[in-house]
């Protein structure tokens, strides 16, 4: 759900050109979806191994014993039936009161305390983890740094075709380029991400046996706690409407592997108060 990598600068233009001789396709589990992925996997997982690390130095990770025993249990079990359970899965609990939870490349998880009082249940934790899980097994991190990189290269490639203009109209152009790579490539594709996350975090869901239509209510209390967001097109991620829709339409699916999945135990236990507090 939450971005951790910020945008800059990854690699100088020799080493770009190097990855374009050596580009990966993939298929996405569940979609099918083609994807591009210039890196390799290992090194997807090395970043995401440093990213995790430095978190759990500089965010405070919560020491309750309850939270952080459920979210291991729901994300061991959604993991195992994953496309990827050899990853190496790692799930931690930060206290936040962040609404939040994010997934870093090779399988690391963070869930953020204030997301307990929205979850409620064991279920409404597992459609949340199963959308985390869907992303690292999806490899979306390679895939947004890959996008990431295409699109600097395309702005160099535009600075370089205007080095003989004026400062003044390149950097309007190279402004220009930023904004609408930004809402006509980068922000649709998150959301395509994002969707395609919560329509494989269903399946795996489902399969880990909980019920996947406990997912709509999940995401009504999202859509609830989400107040203010920006609009859909303004946002890396769909709004909760759409969301809706959409799980609607898979449900059918979801709830084929269901029927068929060993149903997880204690499914309906309540994991954070009625009253909407967050434990710590």
């Amino acid at each position: 759900m939450r971005s951790i990598f910020k945008r800059k600068s990854l690699f100088p233009a020799g080493v770009l050109l190097f990855l374009l001789l050596i580009v990966a396709c993939a298929k996405a589990p569940i979609t099918n979806r083609t994807q591009f992925i210039l890196l390799p996997q290992a090194f997807e997982m090395q970043l995401g191994a440093s990213a995790y690390a430095n978190l759990l130095e500089t965010e405070k990770v919560s020491r309750d014993a309850h939270y952080n025993g459920v979210v291991r249990r729901v994300g061991q079990r959604i993991a195992a039936v994953s496309h990827t359970p050899n990853l190496r899965w790692q799930y931690t609990v930060f206290d936040s009161k962040q609404v939040n939870a994010f997934a870093l490349p090779g399988g690391k998880i963070g869930v953020y305390t204030g997301m307990m009082p929205v979850a409620k249940t064991e279920a409404g934790l597992a459609t949340v983890m199963a959308h985390e899980v869907a992303h690292a097994t999806a490899r979306h991190g390679g895939e947004r740094l890959t996008l990431g990189i295409l699109l600097e290269m395309g702005s160099a490639a535009l600075a370089s075709a205007m080095k003989k203009k004026d400062k003044k109209t390149t950097g309007r152009v190279l402004a220009a380029y930023g904004l609408g790579s930004a809402l006509v490539v980068a922000l649709p594709f998150s959301r395509k991400q994002e969707s395609e996350a919560d329509r494989i975090g269903l399946i795996y869901m489902a399969k880990a046996g909980y019920d996947p239509r406990e997912a709509i209510p999940f995401w009504e209390r999202m859509g609830t706690s989400g107040r203010g967001a920006p609009p859909e097109f303004l946002s890396t991620h769909p709004g909760y409407r759409t969301r809706i829709k959409n799980i609607r339409k898979w449900m059918p699916e979801a709830l084929e592997y269901y029927e068929t999945s060993q149903k997880a135990p204690n499914g309906r236990i309540v994991i954070a108060e009625e009253t909407g507090r967050s434990r710590r």
